[in-house]
């Protein structure tokens, strides 16, 4: 007679990495709502894990807030290597409008994790540095193909969309400033 194995349970492992997806996720959904309560407590009951859980994922609030953090840098970097906007132009302003929504979307972790921390605090260095690294390229093309203007920097670009980010309004208020900053990002015809 032969015996069935029995399914063995998920390694600690991966349960340890699938607690620390839904504490991220739910941290996410609840910082993106203006009127939620981002208490710790709140991430653990909305990730449906206990609050054991959570701080040995997360010793601290601060330490969350890195993670989301870090995360958003990684898939503004991300989208730097994979957006395509059909010329080397096209290509760098859809990444510009990525980078004006992930500041948009995640003002509110990036402000509180500077209350926590300084200006100077080397997750905010270390995250910029990253974001100018992924983006060089994009810009350094568009202004090769002839379709960005080569009077501003980089880090003048993206103060200019985080300029636009903080203006008061909703996105229907800002699409249209938004629009004519990036236009004003081509080169001027010669008449």
């Amino acid at each position: 007679m032969t015996r069935t194995p029995t399914p063995q349970p998920p390694s600690r492992r991966v349960d340890a990495e699938r607690n620390r997806e839904r504490i991220l996720t739910a941290a996410r959904a609840a910082f993106a709502d203006p009127d939620a309560d981002v208490s710790m407590a709140e991430i653990s009951r909305r990730a449906g894990v206990g609050s054991a859980t959570l701080y040995r994922n997360f010793a601290n609030r601060r330490e969350l807030l890195e993670a989301l953090y870090i995360d958003e840098i990684d898939a503004v970097c991300e989208a730097a290597a994979t957006i395509d906007g059909g010329s080397p132009g096209a290509t760098f302003t859809a990444w510009v409008r990525r980078f004006y929504t992930y500041f948009t979307s995640k003002r509110l972790v990036a402000a509180e994790l500077l209350q926590q921390t300084s200006p100077d605090d080397p997750v905010f260095g270390t995250g910029l540095a990253r974001v100018l690294d992924a983006s060089r390229p994009l810009l350094l093309a568009a202004r090769k193909s002839g379709e960005i203007r080569v009077d501003l920097t980089l880090e003048q670009i993206l103060d200019m969309v985080g300029a636009i980010a903080k203006i008061p309004g909703d996105s229907s208020y800002h699409e249209p400033i938004l629009q004519a900053a990036l236009d004003a990002l081509r080169p001027a015809k010669d008449d």
